[in-house]
């Protein structure tokens, strides 16, 4: 309850910050385009000055497609637009009264301040952050601390988004989060979830859209929301292109290549990233399992290393019609070898720690192999009018995944004897394939004069199989399977999907209203046993979204969408991983679907020296899906997901971007949320009331001679599971940059965890037992990126175009 007053004061101190509408404001509003080109000017700076004094009255930025509108009192004004690397413009006189309470200053060009554009640098820097109507959209690229990194480093540094030490996400808590790679599915994540973006390079990442309140436009898939990875691509005419070199220690050795070429109409474009990581890891297991007046407990420890070679290249050709007419055919291919080498340790004893019955030593030696290859050809066309467009698309997905493991455990008595029943040689193979049809085609209409229709149809065509065995050394030294080991398990899926949206604008007030059908044939088979799970269910997802610009560079935002977490590929696949020989992590392929009702509202204020944003949300959701861990007697857990009666949620995020000084710029967000989990239905002591809190802050100096220095800091606080607790988590990151070769090169060091502090820590309860653990998956890490630029003077008209999902 008091956290409650707690969430209650803060959205009425939210509130009472909004100054009161005014019937004496007027409108002035444009589009900023470049004179000679006719290419829109995005973020260019916007001053209302008053005619006599020239006193600032208001001001603003240009959106990404170059448009503004400002309030401002009656009176008398000029306007003044800025661009770096552009002269200052101005407009005449302008009087606003009551009969002229509106102007559209229309085109206003700016003329560039030297004809020889081969001879000067325009540098300018995207806002770290943009907000539209259902979307969040982080600029990644001026971020120090990714350079080097991976797609999953980038999302440990975007706000509400946290990263797990095994490279599982979360948003807002919630590892329910769907993962897009340019607006559709990824046979990056197909197998892994998000720990499979680890082996994407950040130097292939333009942005990352964060959509906590998907509208009916995108899948229904994501309880919590959508991330969507966006990839480099350009479409100015020439050479263009951007190279990285990465080193760094532990071993992270790696090139990224970004380059397109556009003669007229043709465009090509390549993407590529080669890396070699070798990664060390750590975890402690402390386990005790009672049984009457009998205490086993279990020490474990375990040490690691995985060497991985990554190999991602995404090429591609455009063919321009015209300007608002092209067509894009592109090919992505991923191919990730892996060794991993994992010793374990296990200490066993009966009542006390004095007495020891067993010492077990265990290796897991696995080599792993996963090729993927996603093809696509999409066609878009911009009519002339505004929010006009009609585009389709076929995508095919080809994944395979190939793991062969060979497992040797040697185990000792306290007298130094070998105890042959836990001497084992084992080994496992794992094929893993995935082929997947995605069509799709989406239709946007205005209506009025600022109003919009969007209509699209989806089918999405899905077949996974996981071929697997995990075979044991008899006595004759004859490897035979395990019992309950060896299947063949096919998983099924389709679904189709239609969806409409209506938007409009009057006045200051926006608002976009839309519904989703989606038709989902789920099948699993277990063909060895010969058991199979078919369900069939038709879902409607309403969404809708309110917008309105306030005075004083306000803004609120009213939300509502309904979600669905269909149980994932690994969720329901039985195999359970075998590297533990004490801890089996498995899926369960009788899950259903468990089913979100999302509410948020939000609120943005800009000032002159930055933003501050907030946003209350609230879930509820039904079936909730979560993992629970259960031991036997013999102290073997098995951990696998399952369907609790539900989950209620709220909280509060608060985000802000600050410019103390103009060489000094300051990031801050912070999430704060409660949770209700209902798990009485698999125990009635799964019932639990959680708060937990995540904070993080960034400050960025920028020093003479082009030096930038960048320092993160994380906290994560503790949280109360279904089954007990999350301990807290905190580690900062500090980077380094240098302007090189005439500004054409940049030159960054970063130190990721500079004080090697991130480290999960848990405590687990059954009724049987209690298990303390923590793990480190990613250690400190030091990386040296050299970044290389080639420009090109050429510049033509823009396409611009929105992500449609």
């Amino acid at each position: 309850m008091k956290l409650t007053f707690t969430y209650l004061f803060a959205f009425i101190a939210m509130l009472a910050s909004i100054p009161l509408y005014s019937q004496s404001k007027a409108t002035i509003s444009g589009k900023v385009i470049d004179s000679k080109t006719s290419e829109i000017m995005s973020y260019a700076s916007i001053r209302v000055l008053d005619a006599k004094t020239e006193k600032l009255i208001t001001g603003g930025i240009t959106t990404e497609k170059g448009i503004f509108s400002l309030q401002a009192p009656l009176g008398v004004y000029r306007v003044a637009v800025e661009f770096m690397g552009y002269k200052i413009w101005k407009s005449d006189i302008l009087t606003l009264n009551k009969s002229n309470a509106t102007i559209d200053l229309g085109n206003i060009s700016l003329e560039s301040q030297s004809q020889q554009l081969t001879e000067v640098e325009v540098r300018s820097e995207k806002s770290t952050m943009e907000m539209a109507l259902d979307k969040k959209v982080f600029n990644v690229g001026k971020d120090l601390a990714n350079a080097g990194g991976t797609a999953s480093d980038i999302l440990t540094n975007i706000p509400s988004v946290s990263v797990e030490p095994d490279g599982g996400i979360k948003l807002r808590g919630s590892d329910n989060v769907r993962i897009l790679i340019d607006g559709k599915p990824s046979g990056l994540v197909s197998f892994k979830g998000g720990a499979g973006l680890q082996s994407l390079q950040a130097s292939m990442i333009e942005r990352v859209e964060v959509i906590t309140n998907p509208s009916a436009r995108y899948e229904a898939e994501g309880m919590a929301g959508i991330i969507n990875i966006v990839l480099k691509k350009d479409k100015k005419q020439g050479f263009n292109g951007s190279f990285d070199v990465i080193t760094g220690y532990p071993v992270n050795e790696g090139l990224g290549i970004n380059m397109n070429y556009r003669h007229q109409k043709l465009n090509f474009f390549l993407n590529y990233g080669i890396a070699y990581r070798i990664t060390p890891n750590i975890a402690h297991n402390f386990q005790r399992v009672f049984d009457g007046d009998t205490t086993l407990i279990s020490d474990q420890d375990r040490n690691g290393n995985l060497k991985g070679f990554n190999n991602n290249i995404q090429g591609g050709l455009d063919y321009f019609f015209s300007e608002k007419s092209y067509l894009t055919a592109s090919y992505l291919f991923r191919r990730s070898d892996a060794r991993r080498i994992t010793d374990l340790v296990y200490k066993d004893y009966v009542n006390s720690l004095n007495n020891l019955i067993r010492t077990t030593y265990r290796q897991q030696d696995e080599k792993e192999t996963e090729p993927n290859s996603e093809y696509a050809l999409t066609y878009r066309r911009d009519f002339d009018k505004k929010n006009h467009n009609f585009s389709a698309e076929v995508r095919y997905i080809d994944n395979w995944e190939r793991s062969d493991q060979l497992f040797t455990q040697n185990a000792f008595k306290p007298n130094g004897s070998v105890d042959q029943a836990q001497t084992l040689l084992q080994n496992s193979l794992n094929d893993e394939y995935e082929k997947q049809w995605l069509f799709q085609t989406d239709y946007s209409k205005p209506i009025r004069k600022e109003g919009k229709v969007e209509v699209g149809a989806r089918a999405n065509f899905r077949d996974m199989v996981n071929d697997y065995v995990v075979n044991q050394q008899n006595e004759n030294g004859v490897f035979v399977p395990l019992p309950g080991l060896k299947n063949y398990f096919i998983y099924t899926e389709n679904i189709n999907a239609v969806y409409g949206i209506v938007g409009d604008k009057y006045k200051k007030l926006s608002y976009q209203i839309g519904l989703r059908a989606e038709w989902t044939n789920v099948k699993t088979t277990l063909r060895e046993t010969n058991e199979v799970n078919p369900r069939n269910y038709s879902n409607l997802f309403p969404s809708a979204h309110i917008a309105w610009e306030m005075p004083n560079e306000n803004s609120l935002q009213l939300s509502f969408s309904r979600r669905v977490r269909r149980p994932f590929y690994n969720d329901l696949s039985p195999f359970a991983t075998f590297s533990d020989s004490r801890n089996f992590f498995g899926g369960n392929p009788n899950l259903n679907p468990e089913f979100t009702n999302a509410f948020e509202i939000g609120h943005i204020k800009y000032f002159k020296f930055g933003s501050l944003s907030s946003s209350l949300f609230y879930r509820d959701t039904k079936d909730k899906i979560q993992t629970i861990r259960s031991v036997n007697d013999l102290g073997f857990a098995t951990t696998r997901p399952e369907n609790l009666t539900g989950e209620k949620s709220f909280g509060l995020d608060i985000a802000s971007q600050v410019n103390f000084y103009q060489w000094w710029k300051s990031d801050f967000s912070f999430s704060i949320f409660n949770a209700d989990i209902d798990g009485s239905n698999i125990d009635e002591n799964y019932k639990r009331n959680t708060q937990s809190w995540f904070a993080r802050h960034t400050s960025k100096f920028s020093l003479p001679n082009r030096l930038d220095i960048q320092v993160r800091a994380n906290y994560e606080a503790p949280q109360k599971t279904v089954q007990g607790r999350r301990l807290s988590m905190y580690y900062i990151d500090f980077s380094i940059s240098k302007e090189v070769f005439q500004g054409k090169g940049t030159l960054n060091l970063n130190i990721m965890d500079i004080f090697n502090t991130r480290v999960s820590r848990f405590v687990t309860e059954g009724v049987n037992f209690i298990t303390d653990g923590s793990s480190q998956f990613r250690r400190r890490q030091i990386n040296l990126t050299l970044n290389y630029r080639i420009k090109n003077a050429k510049k033509v008209k823009s396409i611009i175009s929105d992500e449609t999902n």
